[in-house]
C-alpha cells in the first residue's frame, strides 16, 4: 500500500515536470526594445490608419484643442461656473503655482531656486492672448514649459485658463469695475458675519 502511494506520487511529479509556462517565457519585446522583424526597426507598432483608441475619441475640436479652424478660440467650450473657477485655482496652486506664483508674476519658488522664470500673465501680450492660447500651452508645452496634459484633463485646463483670466482681471481692477450699487460697500468696515454670510 504504501509502495502504491510512492509510486502514484512519482508519476505525478514526472507528469507535473512536463508542464512549462510556455507563454511566459515566450518571446517578446519590451517597450522601446528595437526589432529586426520590421523593417522600421522598431517593436512598438503605430496605430493602424483610421483607428481611435478606446476612450479617445475626440470630436469636440474646442475642448480638445483650444482652437477652430486652426484659430485660438478666446471662450472656453463649456459655460464656467464659480466652482470651475475654484477648481481651477486648486489646479493652478497645484500645477502652475511653483513656478508662475499664485499671483501669476513668475517668480514661483522653483524661479526663485534658479530655475528659469517664465512671463508674468500680466504683461500686454499675455492679457491680450485669447484664452484658447493657455490652454494650448498647457497642452502642447511652450518654451521652456513642459505640457501637463499628462496630468491635467482637458475641463481642468479650461477651468485653470478660465482662473488665469480672472487673476488677470483682478490685477488690472477698478472702482469702475464696481457695480454701482456696490460700490458703497467698499467703504464700510467688515463687521461680523450675518447668520445669512454663515450659511
Amino acid at each position: 500500500m504504501r509502495a502504491a502511494s510512492y509510486i502514484t506520487l512519482l508519476l505525478a511529479m514526472v507528469g507535473l515536470s512536463g508542464c512549462t509556462q510556455d507563454m511566459a517565457t515566450q518571446p517578446r519585446y519590451n517597450p522601446l526594445r528595437a526589432s529586426s522583424f520590421f523593417g522600421d526597426g522598431r517593436s512598438a507598432r503605430p496605430l493602424v490608419p483610421g483607428t481611435v483608441p478606446r476612450g479617445q475619441l475626440r470630436l469636440d475640436e474646442k475642448l480638445y484643442t483650444g482652437m477652430v479652424n486652426g484659430q485660438l478660440i478666446d471662450t472656453p467650450p463649456f459655460p464656467i461656473t464659480r466652482a470651475d473657477l475654484q477648481r481651477g485655482q486648486e489646479r493652478f496652486n497645484i500645477n502652475c503655482a511653483p513656478c508662475h506664483d499664485r499671483s501669476g508674476y513668475g517668480n514661483g519658488l522653483v524661479a526663485q531656486r534658479g530655475f528659469r522664470h517664465p512671463p508674468s500673465y500680466h504683461i500686454e501680450r499675455l492679457v491680450n492672448a485669447p484664452l484658447g492660447h493657455f490652454f494650448d500651452v498647457m497642452t502642447r508645452g511652450f518654451g521652456a514649459m513642459q505640457d501637463v496634459s499628462d496630468r491635467v484633463t482637458p475641463e481642468d485646463r479650461w477651468r485653470i485658463a478660465a482662473y488665469i483670466r480672472a487673476l488677470q482681471y483682478s490685477q488690472r481692477a477698478s472702482v469702475n469695475d464696481v457695480p454701482a450699487a456696490d460700490r458703497n460697500k467698499l467703504d464700510q468696515k467688515p463687521g461680523p458675519p450675518t447668520a445669512k454670510e454663515e450659511k
